[in-house]
């Protein structure tokens, strides 16, 4: 017998639940697009606030060739640390919070690698000689002076040879070098660059460099410019100095020697100038010409370490920079290490 109380209870039933899922559907997708907006919304801020600071660290470079051009307009001659452009760095704060920093370095400061390169007129007797360039010497000499990790002569002459290898076009080693035949020994094999270093980072590849010694070389080292300039006396620092020596004497300067040059470029703000520097009493009436070759006083590349924290991020830029007159122009830009 039809009953239409029961229906109607059942139907009652059927809308509660239908009711119920419709409502469960609507909470689940709410759930998910407010998820989706959330993750949107940061997101967008994330870009926002990377977009800010970027924007920031590329006004630090601004702030940098603006430095770097009213130290050639005040004295093209020389570029020592006494200038607006060496000096310390601090923090500047920023509107919103936050603050930003930058730093300058003189990349002529530093050793060149890319001298190490034997030159082509050089190529077949350096491969079969014991003989040296200026550069060769110059670097053998700061590998045995690194505050950390110094070297012996003989270490010192495979490491230097074997970078030679590195970036010289022919697979020839040259003595106590290295070429192709040691690097298809490792795991994984690879080749020798036989090019320009194009990073100082190039150097882990190389033999005989360890990590040891690559993290006390970094600081000293550059690649920049492509063509080795000559390396500015009046930033260079003390074991830079203590390398600079007699021709043909493949031994450093001692640590007394190196500090007796420090001090005396500190206190003057540098040097008188090339033939001053070499006339120091630390080098007595020593035969100075090759290394004279690689010496200078003035800067044309240097290097922006900038860092900006904006709502509790930091961001970094390195920035090699090239000074040609009153035109400063970044010839690469790297976030993070360099």
């Amino acid at each position: 017998m039809h009953c239409p109380r029961y229906n109607r209870t059942a139907q009652q039933g059927v809308a509660l639940v239908v009711a119920l899922l419709v409502f469960g559907l609507c909470a689940a997708l709410m759930v998910a697009m407010q998820r989706e907006f959330t993750l949107f919304a940061q997101r967008g801020a994330n870009l926002f606030l990377q977009d800010q600071g970027y924007a920031y660290l590329r006004g630090a470079e601004e702030l940098a060739a603006v430095a770097l051009v009213m130290d050639y307009d005040a004295d093209q001659s020389r570029d020592d640390r006494s200038e607006l452009w060496a000096q310390q760095a601090t923090p500047y704060p920023l509107d919103e919070g936050g603050w930003l920093v930058g730093s300058l370095q003189d990349l002529q400061g530093r050793f060149n690698l890319n001298a190490l390169a034997a030159d082509p007129s050089e190529a077949d007797e350096a491969a079969a000689s014991d003989r040296f360039t200026a550069a060769e010497e110059f670097f053998i000499r700061l590998l045995q002076a690194l505050p950390d990790a110094p070297l012996g002569q003989a270490e010192a002459v495979a490491v230097t040879r074997a970078i030679g290898d590195w970036l010289d076009a022919d697979g020839i080693p040259r003595a106590y070098g290295a070429e192709d035949d040691v690097y298809f020994r490792q795991s994984p094999p690879y080749r020798a660059a036989n090019r320009p270093m194009a990073s100082v980072s190039e150097l882990r590849a190389v033999a005989n460099v360890t990590p040891q010694l690559y993290l006390a070389l970094a600081p000293l080292v550059t690649v920049w410019p492509r063509t080795p300039a000559p390396l500015n006396i009046h930033t260079a620092s003390l074991p830079l100095l203590r390398a600079v020596n007699a021709d043909g004497d493949l031994a450093p300067l001692s640590e007394a020697q190196g500090e007796a040059l420090l001090q005396t470029q500190e206190e003057q703000g540098g040097f008188a100038d090339v033939t001053a520097f070499l006339e120091h009493p630390v080098f007595g009436d020593k035969s100075m010409a090759k290394v004279l070759a690689l010496l200078g006083e003035s800067s044309s590349w240097f290097l922006l370490s900038a860092e900006v924290e904006v709502a509790e991020r930091k961001m970094r830029l390195y920035s090699v920079l090239q000074r040609n007159k009153r035109e400063v122009q970044p010839v690469v830009r790297a976030m993070g290490s360099l």
